[in-house]
């Protein structure tokens, strides 16, 4: 079937893809998407209408770039399904034994990452879910990009001699997430510029979490 760029963000955005189906969630999976990118909206409007030094186009270029890689991500996690092993993610970790760019790197695919599985892709799943979200709600975006730039390092250097893959394209994504990182883009409409104006909840006072949070934020 012919398909194009257009009718496949459809079919994400109404949960119809093949990922979505051999998910078991795919449901839940688009509403946990659209209720984000509701939130999304709804903070960058909040950040738009309090605080004019937001109300630029630089601003409002970076939450959008940043809730497209947010986007990304979700959608990348979403062939780590089911749980605990999915067939997707057991095949491109096998990969991982072949095609990287270091001998040690292909000792510990196959040796470490291939035998622990059931550990790892949970846990992998779970850390592309949360810099989605983070990405996409503007949250703890520097502390997530770091972590966005070293997952992809991995990825970049794991999958250097596979022929199927362009090695540039995960240095640009480790570019952009550092980007991120720096110009702290959570600022820009984001959840954390909210926290930086008004904090509230655990965020606020002097307890453990808000001081936390200010230190990474």
């Amino acid at each position: 079937m012919r398909t194009n760029p257009f009718y496949d963000a459809w079919l994400f955005l109404i949960g119809s893809t093949s990922d979505h189906e051999n998910s078991g969630v795919g449901g839940l999976l688009t509403l946990l998407f659209l209720a984000l990118i509701v939130a999304s909206i709804w903070i960058a409007r909040r950040n738009w209408r309090e605080d004019p030094t937001e109300r630029t186009r630089e601003h409002l270029a970076t939450w959008f770039m940043r809730v497209m890689i947010g986007t990304m991500w979700f959608q990348g996690s979403l062939w780590k399904l089911p749980l605990p092993v999915s067939g997707g993610f057991a095949g491109w970790t096998k990969a991982l034994g072949e095609g990287a760019a270091f001998g040690f790197h292909r000792w510990i695919a196959t040796n470490v990452f291939v035998p622990l599985l059931p550990v790892i892709n949970p846990l992998v799943y779970l850390t592309e879910l949360s810099m989605a979200i983070a990405f996409i709600l503007g949250f703890l975006v520097r502390p997530m990009a770091v972590v966005g730039m070293l997952f992809v390092t991995h990825l970049w250097l794991g999958l250097y001699l596979n022929q199927a893959e362009w090695p540039w394209l995960y240095v640009f994504l480790i570019f952009v997430q550092g980007f991120f990182f720096l110009n702290n883009a959570g600022k820009s409409l984001g959840l954390d510029a909210l926290l930086a104006r008004a904090p509230f909840g655990p965020f606020a006072g002097a307890g453990l979490i808000g001081r936390l949070y200010r230190k990474v934020a």
